[in-house]
């Protein structure tokens, strides 16, 4: 069944590059692009098609999955030249896994409904190592005859699948998770660095931590990795700096003070600024650690 899917995938980073890898593993027909081609070559060898332009990938696909920086960057794939827009044809359906506001996904969705193309907002939590084994959580919304229509893709990329009404409404939700993750990652930087201050070992603080109902996957898994100091990326400290600053421009549009999250921003934007942008978004605790030196 699989075979008769032609999937397309443009943006192939880290998360792009993993659901790509498991949709080749469980059989599917996968046409890529991506601006930089050397983030192509691990899906090539796998037997995905490596075309020049989003237009190719249009055209050699039914169901087109977006997975690039920021809502200016899918514009651009989406109906820039030798974009999306140029290779529509009849049934052609994109689904955007980007994290975006959902404002911008509505204006998005609808410059591709007057072109007749179908548009589903698809944002995932989980990074690279979940999506390359298909267990992301995906959360979707937007028409659902059409949702249903590639259901089997969408349970193929993730184990939990939450659809929602309305478009942009998926987006909404994503930036709200993602706002947990900000908050969650300060929180144990600054808990670690006040145990550091009194030369006591904040594994201590960990082990008290995740033997409560206050404990995280993030406390019980990346945070020894955070005392360690290994900021291995799965997710860039700058990429949820810029996911930050739609938070705060989606609330400002909604009318909303989030004082925590305004102040996160400042914090992620100096972080990136001084030279911590490449680190996994936890590395806010080594930057935390500088401001800190005597």
């Amino acid at each position: 069944m699989y075979l008769i899917r032609k999937i397309g995938i443009v943006g192939t980073g880290m998360l792009g590059n993993g659901v790509g890898l498991h949709l080749l593993q469980s059989g599917f027909n996968l046409t890529v692009y991506n601006r930089t081609k050397e983030k192509t070559i691990e899906l090539e060898n796998k037997g995905a098609k490596i075309v020049n332009s989003p237009k190719e990938v249009a055209e050699n696909s039914e169901l087109i999955i977006i997975i690039v920086k920021d809502a200016e960057a899918v514009k651009e794939i989406s109906f820039g030249d030798n974009g999306i827009l140029k290779g529509k044809h009849v049934g052609l359906t994109v689904a955007d896994m980007s994290t975006i506001s959902p404002l911008e996904s509505k204006n998005i969705t609808k410059i591709f409904s007057e072109h007749k193309i179908m548009k589903l907002d698809t944002p995932v939590m989980g990074g690279p190592n979940l999506a390359i084994l298909g267990e992301l959580v995906l959360i979707a919304s937007g028409d659902k005859e059409t949702f249903d229509k590639f259901k089997d893709v969408f349970e193929e990329i993730a184990s939990k699948i939450f659809f929602l009404e309305g478009n942009g409404t998926a987006h909404l939700v994503k930036l709200s998770l993602n706002l947990q993750i900000t908050m969650l990652a300060l929180a144990l930087s600054e808990g670690i660095t006040l145990m550091r201050s009194a030369s006591v070992d904040p594994k201590i603080f960990l082990d008290i931590l995740n033997s409560t109902n206050f404990k995280t996957g993030m406390s019980e898994n990346k945070a020894y990795k955070m005392i360690q100091g290994k900021f291995d990326s799965t997710f860039t400290l700058a990429n949820l700096r810029k996911d930050i600053s739609a938070i705060t421009e989606t609330a400002k549009v909604f009318g909303v003070k989030l004082p925590m999250i305004e102040k996160a921003d400042e914090m992620y934007a100096e972080a990136v600024t001084n030279g911590f942008g490449k680190l996994d978004y936890t590395g806010i605790l080594a930057y935390i650690k500088k401001i800190n030196r005597p």
